[in-house]
Parts: C-alpha cells; sequence; structure tokens
C-alpha cells in the first residue's frame, strides 16, 4: 500500500485545474453499451476507478483507448460475457452494468459491486425497478442472476432517489419502443450529464433536469458519438478547502458553476474569500467562521463535499454542525483528525460539531474512503510538521494527477511505495 508524506503548514499559490466528473463519466461508460459503434469522452480523469471500469468493458470486448484525457470506445465487437471478475468488486459503480446489459441481452450473471464502506447503501431500488421494467432479478450469495424478454410496464416510480440506480433505469429503459414515465429520480448533476449524452446518442428523453423523465428508443441510434464530460463540482469544493493555507491567491480553473450552488453558498457563510471569473474560482485568504452544513440530495450540499469542508470548519471561529443526512458511517475522518489535534465531538452517525480553530499536528493516519483520504491530505496541509497518510490509492480512485497539482502551488507532498 503506498502512502503519502506530507509536510504542512506551507502557504500555497498558483492555479489549479479541475478535472472531468468521476461520477460523470463511470455512467457514460457503461451507457456507450448502448451505442453500437464509437464512443469519444473528452475530458474524461484518468483515476484508478475509469481504468477499472475500463478494464471491465474490455472484457465485454470493447476496444478501448485513452490518451491526453480523451477516451474512445469501440462497442462494435461487444459480447455477452458473465460479470465474474475481480474488477466488478473493486467499485460500486460497477453496479452501472447491470440495466444496459441485461436489457441488451437478455440476461445477466454478475458479481455484487464493492466500493466504499460509508454506509448501508442497498440496491433494492436497482432491482425493484428492474423488476417493474420486466427483468426478473435475484441474489445468490455474492452473486447477481437476471433475464429479460420484453418491457411489462410504463411508468416506474423510484422508492428512494437513488442516483445509481435512477442511472441504471435510464440506461435500462432507453431500448423501450415505447414511452416509460420514471419518476422520483434524482437530480444529480452526472445523471443529467447521462441523458444529455444519451439524447445526443439518439434516444428519446424529456424531463432532464426534473424528478419525472420520459424514455424511450430513437428512431435511429449514431453509431459515432462524442462528448464533453463536464467538470467534477466535487474536485472544485475539495479544493476550495484549502483556502485555510492560501497565501495571495489561489485559482481553481474550468469549474461547472450549476453545480456549485449549495457548496458556494457555504463557502460564503463560512465567510470564504472567493470571486468568480468566467469559469474560475478565484480564492484569497480568508477569516474563516464556523457554520451549519446539512447534505442532502441534489441540488442541496453534497454528501461527498461534507468531508472537505468538515476539515476547514477545524480552521473556522466558533461551532459547526454537520448534519450527514444520508451515510451513518461518512464521519470516521473525523476521528483521524482527532489524532491530529481537532476539537469534535461526533454526536451520533449523522451529526457531528467541530469546534475551532484549532491547530493540527502531523501524525500517521489512514484513508479510509476517497472523500476521508483527500480530507486527511487538506488537513496535512494544514499540520504543523510531518504527516503520512496510508492507504493512498483510495484518493487515487477518485483525484487525477493529485501529487501534481498540490506540488504545482506549493505543497510538500511524497509518495512513499
Amino acid at each position: 500500500m503506498a502512502k503519502f508524506l506530507v509536510k504542512g503548514h506551507r502557504k500555497l499559490n498558483g492555479e489549479i485545474y479541475i478535472s472531468g466528473s468521476k461520477n460523470t463519466i463511470l455512467a457514460l461508460i457503461p451507457a456507450s453499451i448502448l451505442v453500437k459503434g464509437k464512443v469519444i469522452f473528452k475530458n474524461v480523469p484518468r483515476i484508478k476507478d475509469v481504468e477499472v471500469m475500463l478494464k471491465i468493458m474490455q472484457y465485454l470486448g470493447a476496444e478501448t483507448l485513452f490518451q491526453d484525457n480523451t477516451l474512445i470506445i469501440d462497442t462494435t465487437n461487444l459480447e455477452y460475457r458473465p460479470l465474474t471478475i475481480n474488477e466488478v468488486k473493486q467499485l460500486r459503480a460497477s453496479i452501472l452494468f447491470l440495466g444496459p446489459l441485461l436489457v441488451r441481452f437478455g440476461k445477466i450473471k454478475s458479481y455484487l459491486p464493492g466500493g466504499d464502506v460509508i454506509g448501508a447503501r442497498p440496491l433494492e431500488a436497482h432491482f425493484e425497478g428492474l423488476q417493474e421494467l420486466g427483468c426478473k432479478i435475484s441474489v445468490k450469495g455474492n452473486m447477481i442472476l437476471g433475464s429479460f424478454k420484453k418491457f411489462q410496464n410504463d411508468t416506474i416510480i423510484l422508492k428512494e432517489a437513488s442516483v445509481t440506480a435512477t442511472e441504471t433505469l435510464i440506461m435500462a429503459s432507453c431500448l423501450s419502443s415505447k414511452k416509460i414515465s420514471l419518476r422520483l429520480v434524482s437530480l444529480e448533476p452526472h445523471v443529467q450529464h447521462l441523458c444529455r449524452f444519451l439524447i445526443k446518442a439518439g434516444y428519446r428523453i424529456k424531463g432532464t433536469g426534473t424528478h419525472f423523465l420520459e424514455v424511450s428508443k430513437g428512431e435511429k441510434i449514431k453509431r459515432l458519438v462524442s462528448f464533453y464530460v463536464n467538470p467534477d463540482y466535487i474536485e472544485t469544493a475539495s479544493f476550495l478547502a484549502l483556502t485555510p493555507v492560501i497565501k495571495n491567491k489561489l485559482i481553481l480553473k474550468n469549474n461547472d458553476y450549476e453545480s456549485l450552488d449549495a457548496i458556494l453558498s457555504v463557502c460564503k457563510a463560512m465567510g470564504v474569500n472567493y470571486s468568480l471569473k468566467k469559469t474560475d474560482i478565484i480564492l484569497k485568504p480568508s477569516l474563516l467562521k464556523g457554520a451549519k452544513i446539512q447534505t442532502g440530495l441534489h441540488p442541496k450540499f453534497p454528501s461527498d463535499a461534507h468531508p472537505p469542508f468538515g476539515v476547514m470548519a477545524t480552521q473556522a471561529y466558533g461551532v459547526s454542525f454537520i448534519h450527514e443526512w444520508l451515510y451513518e458511517n461518512r464521519f470516521g475522518y473525523l476521528n483521524e483528525l482527532k489524532v491530529m489535534g481537532a476539537n469534535v465531538e461526533i454526536l451520533d452517525p449523522h451529526r457531528a460539531i467541530i469546534i475551532g480553530p484549532t491547530p493540527l499536528f502531523g501524525k500517521e493516519v489512514g484513508s479510509l474512503d476517497i472523500r476521508s483520504g483527500i480530507s486527511l491530505l487538506i488537513g496535512a496541509l494544514y499540520a504543523y510538521g510531518e504527516t503520512v497518510i496510508n492507504d493512498v490509492e483510495k484518493i487515487d480512485r477518485g483525484y487525477e494527477k493529485i501529487e501534481e497539482k498540490l506540488l504545482n502551488i506549493g505543497a510538500y507532498i511524497k509518495r512513499l511505495e
């Protein structure tokens, strides 16, 4: 397992370019199964999760070329194979192959997906939605078994606004000749961009950006589709948390403002000194203050953004209250921050208080998941002395060229194998 050695409490200046959205491309790769030809994705982040998803596509017979953040996938020779390879168990997003494979090929046999342990993440919404569409689904041990012959219902109401369940049902419904109404779907930016890609490919989707979609197969599906991956708003949120160690200014380039309303609202509440210019966010030294951070479904403050902001709260004057609405195991990073000197109280699995400002000191800590990993890296940049962060492969799953980006703005970070 690799480690990061970080020498903290250095003032940072410069520019960081925000990479393409991890969550968008992880949905677009399985969606390419619905294009019997070639897709070209631009602005794709080179991260571990993308590499794993591409190995699954290659296993299914797709040809892939990934160069200079442009990804080409040729699905011309795609064929059905049971997803009984280890890559499926490495990440949660592998569940997104379920819908398009099942409906296109009429059967599925797959390992259950893996992923970060941040709380209960049941798959019932996926299975129940597919069953209502007409699929037969069962789970035996660690295996998903399914079959499909024809669509049976034209209205599916999600019992929860699950992002991946929404994406699964959108992709499955695309092969219906009749309109399928998907109701109470999630609104996350990556869901909307999935819809835009499928529309560009020739499928019919009405209601993008609302909780109510109408999905069906178009008259002519394109065999060549090019699509630009939106900037990653969670990466923007993560680097906004560098505010306490800015010397003069830090410029975050290539941002998607449409996805940042709730995040920038909390920045204002915490006193972050920022300005917007074209697609740039310009950060300057700030006198931070405690605030209430309550996560929720989009367009509310995203759960993935709260750990970096929780670290930033350690440097804010007063009390910050975090209400993690969704995941009950998301506060693990706070226990690591306690080791570094943070004044933190976890009230219950969904609520915590952070009192600041408190100095942090370099210690040896562990990356529990992608977002806790980046948060502890940010905390290490605040801290006095040296910090060792273990299991940094988890950070690699979601953040492209993290060392290079931080080194370019003056941080000291070294990877130890």
